[in-house]
């Protein structure tokens, strides 16, 4: 209602608004904070509304309410020397009536404004001012906005670490105040310093949490959009491109819904470096252009409107002039002599048009073959390093087996002569071989993640009695099972299921997933292994009834150390790698791997291979 007061107002001259009070004026500036830069003549002239009913009325706060939104109106129009001067206006008017909350709001315009014209220094000047004054006042809110504004200028002089220092107190600030403050900003401001920092699973934490929480809130297509392309950023630097592929969509789709051209440029320039990342220079080209032709269109807006109104007083004279040429034979030959002159004039102008347009695209096809180049270094150079980390990987590994391997000889040494030992030298004896055996899994779930991220292992594919093979592994987890008196029941067809696959491998991660069950399972509960043939295809199932996993957890469970919060039930060790090489075996093997839980009631892990 109050949207079409307001709307009914811009039409109504100043003389039939005599009857309003101060709160209106109030009212009708707080409307004005939210409009964007389409509706810049109407912030404009509400601005000289407020200044002249806040005479007629004696507001001493009209004057820096007007002089606001005069700057907000500049700024709209991209005059930002004009907006500076008025929000300079506006910050000594705040001063002199005393009121903070508008000085506040002054120095956090004037330090947006500066970030526009790519100045962070004198930007970071009047955030950091604004900032002490709402500590001073105690006003949450500007608090909260201050930190966050120097949390983006700090990273964008490349100060990390003082920019998570503020976003880090403005996240303290915003779980001090609850619901009433929005800490959106600020998890994508951190994210995007993870991100520059290239920690992307960093990055993707906060992102993630964005889009968690404006998927449940309506009317927030401006934020998902945001969180669509930040999402589709990292999962493009992490290469997990399906992902990727589907927040790219999603960001475009609302950019259609919003009918944005400014966000469709940034959605163009994004797929751009997903292609790029793909390898696709063709579609990273074709994006290239039209993020190109969109962007030059956006920053000619202000341009062409002035080529239009010129060309409006053109054809006014022109038609000025034919009216003339009815009654005088003498301006005839003028007309014609003019004619030919601007027909010479719009000419050239096509031809340097033209010109211009083949200049830039063959400039753009000139920075992409670059930045082709440079991709292709800095992949050799990535290449390099990662030979590097593996070769140092093998070094460490084998240096670390070694005492490890030393510390159980002499621990089975110890544990044959263990009667002459007190109980308490038992118990360490045993932690002493517990803590070796972690370290040997340890070392191996290394090399194993290892082997997995650079491809080195061969298939070697034979085919053999799945339910038999599967039998025998189940029963040499009983002895483990009866420790926690565990009972493990085993639901597969009577008949043989014959399967060409790598047994090494499948027995891999069979180990891993029925492991698993055993360390979350609480005692004398129950965990099940059950085989379904298929026609082309066998399912294998791991169930259990134990802690289970969070559904914010399950989409990271198969990351390479992930860290869930659930744990094991009788203290045993667990490096995070498991899940991450079961899913790289069950992908070697052509097959794909699901997970259902509950937290608290159990989880099943369910594998699809084909026969």
């Amino acid at each position: 209602m109050r949207f079409f007061l307001i709307a009914t107002f811009f039409f109504l001259p100043f003389s039939t608004l005599a009857g309003v009070d101060t709160t209106f004026l109030k009212q009708l500036y707080d409307r004005c904070l939210e409009f964007n830069e389409s509706k810049a003549d109407s912030v404009c002239y509400y601005a000289s509304l407020i200044e002249n009913e806040a005479t007629r009325l004696s507001f001493n706060k009209g004057t820096v309410l007007s002089l606001r939104l005069k700057g907000l109106c500049n700024e709209f129009r991209s005059d930002y020397e004009g907006a500076i001067d008025f929000y300079l206006r506006s910050l000594e008017e705040a001063r002199r009536i005393g009121i903070k909350a508008y000085e506040i709001s002054a120095l956090s315009d004037l330090g947006l404004s500066y970030v526009s014209l790519q100045r962070p220094l004198e930007a970071k000047k009047f955030f950091l001012s604004c900032a002490n004054l709402a500590l001073q006042s105690r006003e949450i809110s500007s608090v909260l906005t201050s930190y966050d504004n120097l949390g983006a200028i700090y990273s964008q002089l490349g100060q990390y670490d003082s920019a998570l220092i503020f976003l880090e107190e403005a996240l303290l600030v915003g779980r001090e105040a609850g619901s009433l403050i929005d800490t959106s900003g600020t998890y994508n401001n951190i994210g995007s310093i993870y991100f520059k920092q290239k920690k992307f699973l960093q990055a993707l934490e906060y992102f993630s949490r964005n889009y968690a929480n404006h998927r449940l809130q309506k009317n927030e297509q401006a934020q998902l959009w945001i969180d669509h392309i930040n999402l589709a950023d990292t999962y493009a630097e992490l290469k997990r491109f399906d992902s990727a592929d589907f927040h790219a969509s999603k960001a475009m789709e609302l950019v259609v819904e919003m009918g944005s051209k400014t966000k469709e440029a940034d959605t163009y320039l994004m797929l751009v470096r997903l292609n790029e990342h793909r390898e696709n220079f063709t579609n990273a080209y074709q994006y290239l252009t039209k993020w190109h032709a969109l962007d030059t269109s956006l920053v000619n807006d202000k341009i062409q409107k002035t080529i239009s109104e010129l060309q409006e007083r053109f054809h006014a004279k022109e038609r000025d002039v034919e009216n003339r040429l009815l009654t005088e034979s003498i301006e005839k030959a003028r007309y014609r002599n003019r004619s030919m002159f601007y027909l010479v004039i719009a000419l050239a102008i096509i031809g340097i048009l033209i010109a211009t347009g083949f200049v830039i695209k063959r400039n753009a096809h000139l920075r992409l073959s670059k930045t082709s180049e440079l991709i292709k270094l800095k992949n050799r150079r990535l290449a390099e390093l990662n030979d590097e980390k593996n070769s140092l990987i093998e070094i460490v590994s084998h240096d670390l087996a070694m005492p490890f391997a030393t510390i159980n000889m002499w621990g089975s040494l110890l544990e044959n002569d263990s009667n002459a030992l007190s109980n308490e030298q038992q118990k360490a004896l045993m932690r002493i071989k517990q803590a070796g055996a972690y370290g040997q899994e340890m070392i191996q779930r290394i090399l194993d993640v290892e082997k997995l991220d650079q491809g080195n292992y061969s298939l070697q594919p034979e085919e053999f009695d799945l339910v038999f093979f599967i039998k025998s592994i189940v029963e040499g987890f009983l002895p483990e099972a009866a420790k926690k008196a565990i009972i493990m029941r085993i639901n597969f067809p009577e008949k043989a299921i014959t399967i060409l696959s790598d047994k090494q491998l499948l027995r891999r991660m069979l180990e891993n997933l029925i492991s698993n069950a055993l360390k979350y399972s609480p005692l004398n509960s129950t965990v099940w292994v059950e085989i379904d043939e298929q026609t082309d295809a066998v399912q294998l199932k791991v169930r259990d009834e134990g802690v289970g996993i969070s559904r914010e957890e399950l989409p990271r469970i198969f990351s390479k150390y992930s860290n869930i919060s659930s744990k094991t039930t009788a203290g045993e060790k667990s490096t995070g790698l498991g899940l991450f090489i079961i899913k790289g075996i069950v992908e070697r093997l052509n097959g794909n791997i699901y997970c259902d839980s509950d937290e608290g009631k159990g989880t099943v892990f369910t594998v699809l291979l084909k026969k």
